[in-house]
């Protein structure tokens, strides 16, 4: 019974803690996070259903890995000089542009849905992620206190992903309304193509918020375009702790998951519908995960809880690419998703915890052209092993990528510390 006591007591203190961090959230963060709601809904829909309006149009996996590759090689190809140009342009206006390229870009492959167009687009969206991705983390890490700041990093994670999980599941049925108000079929790339229409429509709606920021910026001629190489300079050894691992799993992670509608449709025969609700699903586990994972690096600390969800997912991951049951392959698919990206916003955190205030930007530059790297290359490497080979191959490399980056987490991070735990 006493036992019993001290685990309410402590569940209790858990909650007290949490609720409080999230109330010190300040108006800036709140407005951040409505607008991270409205443009995961719209882009949850696009990632459902763009593969497959690629499909009624008649391209392969091939193209399909080579759209994904085009926009990830923008990103890493941009990735610098938008880290400069994010802090010439300061964080609120940064987010403004790069929510307006994105919806505008979403919309036009629609519209004109060529190969060139496709591709040119495509070359658009990677430029407003990249814009949005390298000033994101410095924008919450200046509008949020030390005692807050993972909560309301990996909160803005969990609800993207909610909201990722509303957008999947209502974008899985909107080919067939479409389908029934302009009489055509549900698999047609018209049925498709409004769909995601309204994806992009989403996105740009939720620009509205970010009107609405407060500037929370340096002036600009404080700032140095040199900050990356500066601190690569002055700290070579820990810029490559900070960023190898994270490369090898954007590797890895390029292999399947630019592909999972299509390895559910193929591999499992399910429909567009079926998909739609078990990405849904799925996001939103991914999304509780998120939010309850700074509660785990308060009591076991950052790395560690990086290693050990990333650690506990590899099994899951070889159950969802090689069980021959669907049922089995969407739990492994819930549990998967969940553990491995439970630790994205407790690692960014504490990426930008070592850096100083005016490199953030350009760090998370850095951090975002490592991210690209292997995702620029590895989809069109998957299409075509999925089209000789089957997705047979892409997991076992997925696996193997996650396996190694998991090592030197805790080579770089935790055997250094606790040799130097035992020598104190």
């Amino acid at each position: 019974m006493p036992s019993d006591k001290k685990r309410r007591h402590a569940s209790d203190g858990i909650i007290r803690t949490y609720i409080k961090r999230v109330s010190a959230f300040s108006p800036n963060a709140r407005k951040y996070l409505i607008s991270i709601i409205i443009f995961g809904a719209g882009f949850g829909i696009h990632r459902i259903l763009f593969n497959f309006f690629l499909r009624s149009l008649g391209f392969d996996e091939t193209f399909m890995g080579l759209l994904s590759t085009v926009s990830s090689t923008t990103v890493l190809i941009v990735a610098l000089p938008m880290g400069y140009l994010a802090d010439m342009l300061g964080r609120k206006l940064s987010l403004i542009i790069s929510g307006l390229l994105i919806g505008i870009a979403l919309i036009m492959m629609v519209v004109l849905p060529s190969a060139g167009m496709l591709i040119t687009m495509n070359v658009i969206t990677g430029l407003g992620s990249s814009l949005g991705g390298v000033v994101s983390g410095p924008f919450l890490m200046e509008n949020s206190g030390e005692e807050e700041r993972t909560y309301l990093f990996s909160i803005s994670s969990g609800m993207r992903m909610a909201a990722f999980a509303f957008g999947e599941w209502v974008g899985g049925y909107m080919p067939t309304w479409f389908g029934e108000i302009f009489d055509v079929a549900a698999v047609s790339s018209t049925a498709y193509a409004w769909a995601i229409a309204v994806a992009g429509t989403l996105v740009i709606i939720a620009v509205v918020p970010r009107l609405l920021l407060r500037r929370n910026t340096l002036p600009f001629e404080e700032r140095s375009i040199f900050a990356p190489l500066s601190y690569a300079k002055e700290h070579p050894g820990m810029l490559t702790k900070l960023l190898l691992p994270m490369f090898l799993t954007s590797i890895g992670a390029g292999l399947i998951m630019p592909f999972m509608n299509i390895f559910f449709s193929n591999v499992h025969q399910q429909s567009d519908p079926v998909i739609g609700t078990l990405f849904a699903w799925g996001a939103l586990a991914m999304g509780i995960g998120l939010i309850l994972a700074p509660a785990l690096a308060d009591r076991i600390g950052k790395i560690k809880a990086v290693v050990y969800t990333q650690g506990l997912s590899i099994p899951f991951l070889a159950l969802l690419g090689f069980s021959p049951l669907f049922s089995l392959s969407a739990l492994a698919y819930f549990v998967r998703l969940t553990l491995m990206n439970m630790s994205s916003p407790i690692y960014q955190t504490f990426v930008m915890e070592q850096v100083d205030p005016d490199s953030r930007a350009t760090i998370a530059s850095l951090n975002s052209m490592v991210h690209s790297f292997g995702r620029a290359f590895s989809p069109t490497v998957s299409g075509w092993m999925q089209v000789q080979y089957g997705f047979g191959p892409p997991f076992m490399g997925t696996i193997f990528f996650y396996i190694i980056s998991i090592v030197l987490y805790v080579v770089f991070f935790l055997r250094g510390r606790k040799s130097r735990a035992r020598h104190v």
